[in-house]
């Protein structure tokens, strides 16, 4: 009693974190879930890379990969890195399971301004003008219809009248 009262020490308290932290990544292995990517500081503007995040979002994940591979904009390249980065790292989360039997598609694909650099260029008259070279961020969600669809399943109900 005294000693549940009592205050623990600061590296218990984070020992016992960790420790729960682990026991529930354990519960949650081999269960469908998402799996993420982030590819960051990608020398090409967020403006152009945002075209190429609009053609794959909400595609499956290998139709995805089709689209990129063919498509001739810059941040295709790119794209098509953080989606196989995503696919890889789903597949680590669930080893048991085959990527062809979960239906992987890309929930989330958004690209944020990164890190820019300033430069000048020579403009009439000994004036320089301001030069900004671009870069952004990729972030890249995949995950299982499967888990998704038998989740809003459960919550339906059928009534005949």
């Amino acid at each position: 009693m005294e000693q549940e009262t009592k205050k623990l020490k600061k590296s218990v308290q984070i020992r016992l974190r960790k420790e729960a932290e682990k026991e529930r990544k354990e519960a949650m292995a081999g269960e469908l879930g998402e799996a993420k990517s982030i590819l960051r500081n990608i020398p090409t503007p967020p403006r152009k890379m945002r075209l190429v995040a609009d053609l794959v979002r909400g595609r499956g994940v290998f139709e995805a990969l089709n689209v990129l591979r063919f498509e001739p904009k810059v941040g295709a390249r790119k794209m098509e890195e953080a989606l196989k980065t995503a696919i890889a790292n789903w597949e680590i989360k669930n080893d048991k399971l085959e990527i062809g039997d979960a239906d992987l598609y890309i929930k989330e694909v958004f690209v944020d301004g990164g890190r820019m650099l300033k430069r000048l260029r020579p403009a009439p008259q000994g004036r320089g003008h301001r030069i900004r070279k671009r870069s952004n961020h990729i972030t890249l969600v995949i995950d299982s219809r499967i888990q998704s669809d038998s989740g809003s399943e459960q919550g339906i109900e059928i009534v005949d009248k």
